[in-house]
């Protein structure tokens, strides 16, 4: 049996293909069973389903400041 990868929101993931801009790695925006990333190189946002992502997977590099950007997330939804 294979282990479910765990992400977490805003952790970034790098791919072991690029991305046509040429950037592999992307932050994870929303968890579910499609995860939705956006290329920290060119900004383009994506939805992928997540045993593709998981099997696309190369590296996980665990969010810096999560505490922070969950906060500034919270912050505009309250406006």
């Amino acid at each position: 049996m294979v282990p479910i990868v765990r992400f977490k929101l805003y952790d970034r993931i790098q791919l072991k293909k690029p991305h046509p801009c040429g950037g592999s790695v992307f932050q994870i925006l929303r968890v579910g069973s499609e995860v939705r990333i956006v290329c920290q190189t060119c900004g383009r946002d994506m939805t992928m389903n997540r045993i593709k992502l998981e099997k696309a997977v190369k590296q996980i590099l665990p969010a810096e400041n999560a505490q922070e950007e969950n906060k500034k997330g919270t912050e505009q939804t309250n406006e």
